[in-house]
């Protein structure tokens, strides 16, 4: 799949803080990736680089082809940021800011009129249009966030924080809006500390810490990746449940080879396997064919938390 963004060589700085560090990666066409790293990774300074706010000290962002550096102009029609905050203003309607960046984008007449009416709808602000910024609450205000960014109908979408502060409800009502967009084939970058919703909604994950990129890929490569990455991929955890015979089951699963560790929590058994899924099986049909009645026996692969905690430090830059 041919790529609709291309970072090439970014970086940038502030003082002595190098905060983009020589990043290099593409984003493919209709698919969404999460963007990752703790607080001071570099993630918003990138985000704000490919949408065009700020200008890197070297490298480039393409999109399509076009160059962010030479014709922002051009680019910031095909991009649609939506930052981690709605600015603060008291006197002007949810219907009115949008409205603003259709003129914006060049909308007129009848096409800016359906074009913003489009965004509201999907949204679901249509009912609050009328409602000041200032009223709104977290929730809407990030679907005014996202309603701007989808005003002009860009083919890519930078999302920074978006779920940040919302009660769960909205939370999956925007997760369902980004899924929905990737649907209609648009390219979407999020960056967020919610690593579980990440996890859902994306196709690959780009991990950055101190401004370098460190690794990129689907949520199975980069479990492959890197010394720690993969012991954490190969050791897997089960979780058990048994109706009776716990002390025997605890004495059996201590003397079973691969078994790494065995602890029990409130008659649930916690289990490190070496091994990977083989041995998993194995335990599993050795266990059934005993004398130990089994309620459950779960195995968790590597999780995007797993991975992030391996593959990064948490130092700033």
């Amino acid at each position: 799949m041919n790529p609709i963004v291309e970072i090439r060589n970014l970086r940038k700085t502030f003082g002595k803080t190098v905060a983009v560090d020589d990043v290099n990666f593409t984003l493919p066409a209709g698919q969404v990736t999460g963007f990752v790293g703790p607080n001071g990774a570099g993630k918003t300074t990138t985000l704000r680089i490919m949408a065009t706010l700020d200008e890197p000290d070297s490298g480039d962002v393409l999109v399509n082809g076009c160059s962010a550096v030479g014709y922002p102009e051009e680019c910031r029609r095909l991009i649609g940021f939506m930052p981690d905050a709605l600015p603060e203003f008291s006197d002007i309607t949810a219907h009115e800011y949008i409205d603003f960046f259709g003129h914006a984008y060049g909308l007129r007449g009848a096409e800016l009129e359906a074009r913003v009416r489009e965004v509201e709808e999907f949204t679901g602000l249509y009912p609050f249009r009328e409602k000041t910024l200032a009223a709104l609450s977290k929730g809407m205000k990030q679907r005014v966030c996202l309603a701007r960014a989808l005003v002009h109908d860009p083919a890519v979408l930078l999302l920074d924080e978006p779920a940040a502060g919302l009660d769960p409800r909205a939370r999956i009502e925007l997760r369902d809006m980004i899924r929905e967009l990737a649907k209609q084939g648009k390219t979407l970058l999020i960056s967020s500390h919610i690593l579980s919703e990440l996890a859902e909604m994306c196709s690959n994950i780009l991990i950055i810490e101190r401004g370098k990129l460190l690794q990129t890929g689907t949520l199975n490569e980069l479990a492959a990746q890197g010394a720690e990455a993969r012991a954490a991929a190969q050791r897997l955890r089960v979780t058990l449940r048994c109706l009776e015979g716990g002390a025997a089951l605890g004495k059996r699963l201590c003397e079973t080879p691969g078994v790494a560790s065995v602890k029990n929590e409130n008659n649930e058994w916690l289990l490190e396997l070496d091994g990977g899924e083989e041995k998993a099986a194995a335990l599993l049909r050795e266990l059934a064919s005993g004398d130990f009645k089994l309620l459950s026996y779960h195995v968790h692969r590597a999780t995007l938390e797993d991975i992030f905690m391996n593959l990064t430090k948490g130092e700033l830059a």
